[in-house]
């Protein structure tokens, strides 16, 4: 299923052909920098099956972001609800992606995150976006800025489901994009 197209990639469901990468990108030291975990071989299947699973029935979900001409897989981005509560409202969308690192710095992330915030505005009709990362990622924040979202320093948070084990990951920043912002209106 593919859900979105831009210039250079696809935003499709994931397939079978694509479990190696997802357990590369949820596996891998670097990706994972600014997460408490990486996750096993089981961990990784379970979280790619629900991941399926959620966007056939919802047609939301962390999307494979792959290359349009050879359709490999090369990470995710996508739109999924968010359950924060105290910190983001109920039925708040988030937006999130993890690209392996043979990827980084092609500009892939941009190029997918712009086109998610569109349809999402545009085609879901969602009021506000949310992305959020670890104070200290400042590659996933570049993004954010590039995507011309509004950073809320006011409504940074420490994130609830990082473990005291980890207190250099708990505070996160949050950005916005809103529906208004971008001269979105609905008829």
């Amino acid at each position: 299923m593919k859900v979105l197209e831009t210039e250079r990639l696809v935003l499709r469901n994931w397939q079978e052909s694509d479990r190696d990468l997802f357990y590369e990108i949820n596996r891998d030291a670097k990706v994972m920098e600014f997460f408490p975990f990486r996750r096993s071989h089981a961990e990784c299947d379970l979280l790619f099956n629900r991941n399926r699973d959620m966007i056939s029935d919802t047609g939301l979900g962390f999307y494979a972001l792959a290359d349009k001409t050879t359709d490999e897989a090369m990470g995710f981005c996508g739109l999924s609800p968010v359950d924060l509560p105290d910190i983001l409202p109920e039925n708040a969308v988030e937006m999130g992606w993890r690209l392996a690192t043979r990827y980084w710095g092609k500009g892939y992330v941009t190029e997918a995150a712009r086109e998610l915030l569109q349809n999402g505005h545009e085609t879901h009709g969602f009021e506000e976006i949310n992305a959020f990362a670890v104070h200290d990622n400042h590659r996933s924040i570049a993004v954010m800025r590039r995507l011309g979202m509004q950073h809320l320093p006011e409504r940074s948070f420490d994130h609830p489901k990082v473990p005291e084990s980890h207190p250099h990951l708990k505070r996160h920043v949050l950005f916005r994009s809103a529906r208004k912002k971008l001269g979105i209106t609905t008829s």
